[in-house]
């Protein structure tokens, strides 16, 4: 019997534990429209802007100091590349399905500060084109 009431109490207190994991909130990104994006980016220093489109639609026109994870590879790139998991990240891509689909891993993977503003096809600022030479025609 002696044995039995210290495994009991051992029991009894790993549930009330895992029972508290149950009740934290989840960890999650914020949506914001692309005005508030552009604010952000007008008053705050440290962020990153992340395109999470393809590497073609990346070159065919991007927001300005963008750097691109596709969506698909997140999960392989995002620690090495993305590495102040509290950083502010500012994810788009081209219609805003992608980018909720990357903030959402972002979230999962523990990255805190990370804001979703859907798509580049509702951006109305400033975008670049990314100009590549190509040396097989010797240019």
């Amino acid at each position: 019997m002696r044995k039995i009431i210290p495994l009991i109490t051992a029991l009894a207190a790993a549930l009330s534990l895992g029972g508290c994991s149950a009740n934290e909130a989840p960890i999650t990104y914020t949506s914001i429209p692309a005005s508030e994006a552009k604010a952000l980016m007008d008053s705050e220093t440290d962020y990153i802007i992340l395109d999470v489109r393809t590497e073609k639609e990346y070159a065919d026109g991007h927001i300005p100091d963008a750097i691109l994870i596709p969506d698909y590879e997140i999960a392989e790139r995002a620690e090495n590349e993305l590495t102040d998991k509290s950083q502010l990240i500012l994810v788009y891509c081209r219609s805003g399905r992608r980018s909720k689909n990357a903030a959402e891993k972002l979230a999962e993977m523990g990255y805190s500060n990370v804001k979703e503003f859907g798509g580049i096809i509702d951006w109305g600022y400033e975008t670049t084109v990314e100009n590549k030479i190509d040396n097989s025609k010797g240019v």
